[in-house]
């Protein structure tokens, strides 16, 4: 049987064929929709974990334990599971280990444009590369079977566009192996220096191994159309170049993209005059094939920023460019906003209004940072705003202490906020930390997290209490605001900055897009009692904006929060 299948969706299907048994994960656009998927069927253990350090060491346990295993994460999560992987690769495995890792070549969910490649290369692990649906569910099969081969973890690199593009996806039986033995082992497992260096040997042998694999594989394919051009090429890179070159290029599709091959590489570049790298990012693929006496030109036509695509190779391998129609109108743009009824609305609104330095962190709340609020200075990663907002007031003292601040997700912190905290209360500056409790993950899709009181499967769970933790950890002042209220947000936000010690505000406020969240009727602006003062759009509100000169509610988005009402002066909206 075949299905039309996401990307993500036919990642999970081969997990499952494949016989995988405990999976952990964090969610991370473009790779949450895999465990989600995956955690669809019963036969597997599935896990939402608080970071991707501990999703990967999950896995490990499990590999080590005799089971096949699987992590998934975007490739900044790959950063946080960085420690393990790059000493897994050490250990090897004992049931198989694969690692799925999301790129975002164009930065459209991501603070960063990073290539997971060097990871691989820099961990000496081996990673492939799909490059349509169909692909990714037999290479994660053939994953397992490498990964158990040569005793080592695999990483199978995605990309937004595989992972959210659609085809067809043959269906098969699961297959689930015997579970493989334990057995102590410490040359293997224990990796303390007297035992690491003879496994580092092992690794070097490992990838010389792979290395001869990868000249052979199929994974890696040629497509011979004859002519003078080649093109190079691995996933979704590979789906650009055949449908803009067609049958005027050869290609050479590397399934396999750590370690490389050598000789397949030079066998191809000899067969034709011209040959290109077709890659996103990095010029990983152009620079070994330099390495090794290929003449390839690559990055100086398609440079090292933003996705490729089609009509890209079209115009720079044939000089090609589409048909485009040009608006002469000025079109505005629509960027994305907090939605109507955002619990997160009412604290930035404070913070903007009172002019308040905020160090920020990353989830939906980032958003504040957009005009009208622009109530953000800094987002760097998971977790950096509470130890960033320590380093700034270390550095600029009791002035900024009362007057800068952290702002972080309930399942950020749960993340790696934590550490952070810890670091307030035990070197002690006068840090005022906000969490922003909407009772869920809210940017990736509302997954559970630790806080929530629910697994991946909405089964109850455990559930972190904020206040205590936060307690626990040092921190003596811990207050709970209601974020629609307006007047009592901005009061313990001040509070809070002048008090003479560290402190944790919780907003709390499920969000809105929940479905167990009951909403009020919509609001309504009387166009007498409207002054056009336009208080109520500093708001940024989507519900809220202008017409005739007078403010208008738009009661197919507003879920009647009633935070407009707090700042409309003149009792114009009800």
């Amino acid at each position: 049987m075949k299905k039309l299948m996401l990307g993500n969706e036919a990642f999970a299907r081969g997990l499952y064929e494949a016989g995988v048994t405990v999976a952990s994960s964090y969610p991370g656009t473009p790779s949450t929709e895999i465990t989600e998927h995956l955690a669809e069927y019963d036969e597997v253990y599935s896990e939402w974990a608080p970071n991707e350090k501990v999703a990967l060491e999950v896995a490990i346990g499990a590999s080590i334990a005799g089971s096949r295993s699987f992590s998934a994460m975007k490739h900044v999560g790959l950063n946080v599971a960085a420690d393990p992987l790059y000493t897994v690769s050490y250990t090897g495995v004992n049931g198989g280990l694969v690692i799925a890792v999301a790129d975002d070549p164009g930065m459209h969910s991501s603070q960063n444009e990073q290539d997971s490649r060097h990871h691989a290369i820099a961990s000496k692990v081996m990673m492939i590369e799909p490059s349509d649906s169909s692909e990714c569910k037999e290479f994660v099969k053939t994953a397992y079977e490498l990964s158990e081969k040569f005793d080592t973890p695999v990483i199978v690199r995605m990309s937004t566009r595989i992972a959210h593009s659609q085809s067809s996806v043959e269906i098969n039986e699961r297959v689930l192996p015997e579970q493989k033995e334990y057995t102590k082992n410490v040359q293997k497992y224990v990796m303390m220096p007297s035992m690491a260096r003879g496994r580092h040997v092992f690794v070097e042998e490992r990838t010389q191994k792979l290395i001869e694999y990868a000249e052979a594989s199929p994974l890696n394919t040629v497509i011979d159309n004859g002519g003078d051009t080649g093109i190079i090429t691995s996933g979704a890179a590979y789906q650009y170049a055949r449908e803009a070159m067609g049958e005027n290029s050869s290609y050479l599709k590397l399934g396999i993209v750590n370690p490389l091959p050598v000789e397949l590489l030079k066998d191809f570049c000899s067969k034709y005059k011209t040959v290109y790298v077709a890659e996103e990012l990095d010029d990983i693929i152009e620079t070994h094939c330099k390495k090794i006496g290929m003449n390839v030109t690559g990055k100086e036509i398609f440079g090292f920023t933003g996705e490729l695509s089609q009509a890209i190779i079209a115009e720079k391998l044939l000089g090609k460019k589409n048909d485009s129609v040009e608006f002469t109108e000025s079109v505005p743009v629509r960027p994305p906003v907090m939605c109507a009824g955002c619990p997160h609305r009412g604290v930035f609104y404070s913070l903007s209004k009172n002019k308040i330095t905020v160090s920020g962190d990353i989830g939906c709340y980032t958003l504040g940072a957009s005009a009208p609020l622009s109530a953000m200075d800094t987002t760097i990663c998971m977790g950096a705003s509470v130890s960033a907002l320590h380093g700034f007031n270390k550095a600029r003292g009791e002035k900024a202490e009362k007057s800068t601040v952290a702002v972080i997700g309930d399942s950020t912190f749960m993340h790696s906020g934590i550490t952070g905290l810890v670091n307030i209360a035990y070197n002690a500056t006068n840090s005022t930390v906000i969490i922003l409790d909407n009772s869920i993950t809210g940017m990736t899709g509302h997954q559970q997290n630790p806080t929530t009181g629910k697994n991946i499967k909405g089964d109850p769970a455990a559930a972190v209490n904020l206040e205590e933790l936060c307690k626990a950890v040092g921190i003596k002042r811990v207050k709970v605001v209601d974020p629609y209220n307006l007047e009592e947000t901005e009061r313990v936000i001040l509070e809070e900055l002048d008090a003479p010690e560290p402190s944790v505000i919780i907003s709390r406020r499920p969000c809105a897009l929940l479905k167990y969240v009951e909403h009020k009727p919509s609001l309504t602006v009387s166009a007498e009692k409207c002054k056009s003062c336009k208080m109520c759009l500093k708001l940024g509100c989507p519900a809220i904006s202008m017409k005739d000169g007078k403010a208008v509610i738009d009661s197919t988005q507003c879920v009647g929060c009633s935070i407009c009402t707090d700042v409309c002066k003149f009792k114009a909206i009800s």
